[in-house]
């Protein structure tokens, strides 16, 4: 299974990453292929056709398990992760992969996020979303790790799910592309 986790954190190396890179193995079971922090590919998000975007794009629509993730700013997911996101196809960009959003905050309040905000633009984009988006108190993420409860009750209910969804997704896409 092809992991790759993307995050839109303006600051990179952020507990965002750490969060989402660690989410990712817990799903998967396995090391994460690919990293993208968005924030890395600068200006080339601004705009179309800037080669570096383009291949990661195509890097990340290869991906079975895709944990895509963002701390929660002013109440939804980060403008740069937008930009990022607007890079992919409408209904195809993401198509056969299986993706986790997930979201960072500093309290409950905002728990719903991932859901309400993040998950329809995946699924928009062509993503299969079978569970529920993530919510993790960044703080705790951040100390606990991998121990986080929310974490571990989330891959406790949810792991199988997905990657059976991954596993499935990439069948999918491997039938239905043309014999080489």
């Amino acid at each position: 299974m092809r992991t790759v986790v993307v995050t839109g954190n303006p600051k990179p190396a952020s507990r965002t990453l750490t969060a989402a890179v660690t989410t990712a193995e817990l799903v998967a079971q396995a090391p994460v292929d690919q990293v993208v922090d968005v924030t890395t590919l600068g200006p080339g998000l601004l705009g179309w056709g800037d080669p570096t975007v383009r291949q990661v794009v195509t890097d990340v629509a290869s991906a079975d398990l895709l944990v895509v993730a963002s701390p929660t700013f002013k109440a939804t997911y980060t403008g740069l992760l937008k930009l990022f996101l607007d890079q992919f196809a409408g209904g195809e960009g993401l198509r056969g992969v299986t993706a986790v959003p997930l979201m960072l905050g500093a309290g409950p309040a905002h728990a719903m996020a991932p859901d309400l905000l993040l998950k329809p633009v995946l699924v928009e984009l062509g993503a299969a979303v079978p569970a529920p988006g993530l919510y993790l108190i960044d703080r705790e993420a951040e100390a606990q790790g991998a121990d986080t409860p929310a974490l571990a009750a989330y891959v406790g209910r949810w792991g199988t799910t997905l990657r059976a969804t991954a596993s499935a997704g990439r069948q999918t896409r491997g039938a239905a592309q043309p014999p080489a």
